[in-house]
């Protein structure tokens, strides 16, 4: 069941967006396992575009919180305001009451503005005049941050991006994909036509189903085994936190019922722990200086943890 609602979600953003299978799969998992995701790449990718096909397809509620340095935390969450006509104070919702949120550009905001959602995005509720209000459920944050322009921007702290699930990039398009993507848009914008296959409540079925995905003790102890070598290298100045292990658990479960299995594989756990632990590591000064990258430390990781023999 969790394959088809992914194939059919699937079916109708790539309607949109061209090519990014791996992108959106990707997405798709990590809202199986309610988590949020870091979208890292230059202007004019389909950033914006994916999101919000993603939103449309879901049925969910979408907003986009444009960062700039100027934003206010209450520009994110919410405000109280005196209402004359009823004499009392009332809540206006902020941008983050919504299932999906894109906070486009989010390294341009202030690390004020950027707190402002590290609530939201852990505890699924914000908090404003001492009184705490729970977010729409499914929540999702996809946050984007162009990794060339660095001038008037606020590097993301560590506490931050380690909220995040998973961290992608979509990269240019192919000759042929940008040439299709070419004829798809020339007589009228696709997503305005762009009609949902689900809704919030089917998202949140499915979300239930991901949990059920049997990962059996020694797969549990790759990915812990996988965590600790992140920890122990010496080239790797952090290493992966608790919460990049569950998340590593939640997104193997996700990863595997795409495939359509009921058990996690070894393989899942490879598949996706670039994703989830690239953005989280540091590597050393040392390790930088010989040109060491985060993708090639964990490529090497987990070739040399080794493999559980039987699964399933």
């Amino acid at each position: 069941m969790l394959k088809s609602f992914v194939e059919r979600v699937l079916e109708n953003v790539q309607k949109v967006v061209v090519g990014k299978d791996e992108a959106i799969r990707l997405i798709l998992a990590a809202i199986l396992c309610e988590g949020h995701v870091l979208l890292e790449d230059v202007p004019g990718t389909g950033k914006t575009t994916l999101a919000r096909a993603l939103a449309i397809s879901l049925g969910c509620t979408f907003r986009r919180i444009q960062f700039t340095p100027d934003l206010l935390p209450s520009d994110v969450t919410g405000l109280m305001w005196f209402n004359q006509k009823t004499q009392d104070f009332e809540y206006r919702p902020g941008p983050i009451m919504a299932n999906i949120v894109l906070a486009d550009e989010i390294n341009r905001a202030t690390p004020r503005t950027q707190s402002a959602l590290l609530e939201a995005m852990q505890e699924r509720q914000v908090t404003g005049d001492g009184v705490t209000r729970p977010l729409p459920r499914p929540f999702m944050v996809i946050a984007t941050q162009n990794p060339v322009e660095l001038e008037g921007t606020f590097p993301l702290p560590e506490a931050q991006i380690d909220r995040f699930m998973i961290k992608i990039g979509l990269g240019y398009p192919t000759p042929e994909e940008e040439g299709r993507m070419l004829e798809r848009f020339q007589a009228t914008d696709p997503l305005e036509m762009l009609a949902a296959v689900t809704d919030p409540k089917g998202v949140r079925e499915a979300q239930a189903m991901r949990r059920e995905v049997r990962v059996e003790a020694s797969v549990r102890d790759y990915m812990v085994r996988i965590a600790q070598a992140t920890r122990e290298n010496p080239e790797i100045q952090l290493g992966a936190s608790p919460r990049a292990t569950l998340n590593l658990f939640y997104m193997a479960q996700a990863w595997a019922a795409l495939a359509g299995r009921e058990f996690v594989l070894p393989d899942d756990v490879k598949r996706v722990a670039p994703y989830v632990l690239g953005h989280r590591l540091i590597v050393s000064p040392q390790a930088m200086l010989r040109g060491r990258r985060r993708e090639d430390l964990i490529g090497e990781i987990i070739a040399a943890v080794p493999v559980p023999v039987e699964v399933g």
